[in-house]
């Protein structure tokens, strides 16, 4: 065993040079090929493994994150597993042959189990081959059918349903579709001004109408105020009485008399004696004296002097 020991050491050292030499080699064999050897699946992504000796594309597993060794001739696909957005842009022509200019955007993720089938059926560029197409042309076949301005204004929904219908089939593809997001939609300048002016002559007259019809019910509303209002008079007139205004000349007089104010008061020379509020006449008898009292000042003063003297030689018969 001594011996057996002794003639592999000397053996070795003897071929130094040679071992040397082809630890060297195979070191660099296997940093050349460290890249095709060993494989991280990052955060968010997915493998999908190919062997060339045994059965090709690996459609019933799915790799996941972590360090994985595999043959080099073997080749271990990489996916994105998350939720990815891509940005197109496309010219479509409407019903009436106008070109209109979109910006789209697509937020869309491959299905994780269904990573191996993707990969055999459709490959690594799914979104150009699948998604981006498919997409295209339903938006091509539903604007192709309307006009410029119900593209502009109210087709929004038919273009929203038929994005649903592209999603349902690109899915039958192992690829979920979040969102079809049209960014921007630009039609043609002059035909969009038309379109604008069209649209704010429209909202005008609207706008019109509606003055229109608030006037109208605004006259109704006076109408009816108007209509309470001789209503609430004519109740009023007949509920209101002689005695009514009797009493409530009394309560004026009260509070007249409770006001430390300094004021002249002139007395009625009617049958109640009341004051005199302005031009109201609280009795018949007041009526009298004042319709008197108004005559005289509209007569001349000659007149006045006559009327005075007959009361006097009256007075003294």
């Amino acid at each position: 065993m001594a011996n057996l020991n002794l003639n592999i050491k000397h053996y070795v050292y003897k071929k130094r040079p040679i071992v040397i030499l082809t630890l060297l080699l195979f070191a660099l064999f296997i940093a050349y090929l460290w890249n095709f050897i060993v494989i991280i699946i990052h955060s968010g992504e997915g493998g999908v493994m190919y062997r060339l000796f045994f059965g090709g594309t690996v459609i019933n597993k799915v790799y996941g994150e972590g360090i994985h060794i595999i043959f080099p001739w073997d080749r271990l696909h990489i996916y994105n597993c998350r939720v990815q957005e891509v940005a197109h842009e496309m010219h479509v022509l409407t019903k009436n042959g106008l070109k209109i200019d979109l910006q789209i955007s697509i937020r869309f993720y491959p299905e994780y189990n269904l990573l191996g089938v993707l990969h055999k059926n459709v490959g690594p560029n799914y979104v150009s081959t699948v998604i981006i197409p498919e997409i295209e042309s339903v938006l091509r076949i539903i604007i192709g059918k309307i006009d410029a301005e119900e593209v502009y204004t109210t087709k929004t929904s038919l273009i929203e349903e038929a994005l649903n219908d592209a999603i349902e089939q690109v899915a039958q593809r192992f690829i979920h579709i979040d969102d079809v997001i049209i960014k921007k939609m630009i039609l043609p300048k002059d035909v969009e001004k038309a379109i604008q002016y069209k649209i704010e002559k429209k909202h005008l007259a609207n706008a019109h109408d509606y003055i229109i019809e608030r006037e109208k019910k605004e006259a109704t509303r006076r109408h009816i105020e108007a209509e309470s209002l001789a209503d609430y008079n004519k109740i009023l007139s007949e509920s209101i009485d002689k005695n009514t205004i009797l009493w409530k000349g009394i309560d004026a007089s009260i509070e007249l008399s409770k006001s430390n104010n300094s004021k002249v008061v002139i007395v009625g020379g009617g049958n109640h004696g009341l004051p005199i509020f302005g031009s109201l006449l609280l009795d018949a008898q007041d009526n009298k004296i004042m319709n008197s009292i108004s005559a005289m000042s509209e007569m001349p003063l000659t007149s006045i002097k006559s009327i005075e003297m007959n009361s006097d030689i009256n007075q003294i018969k």
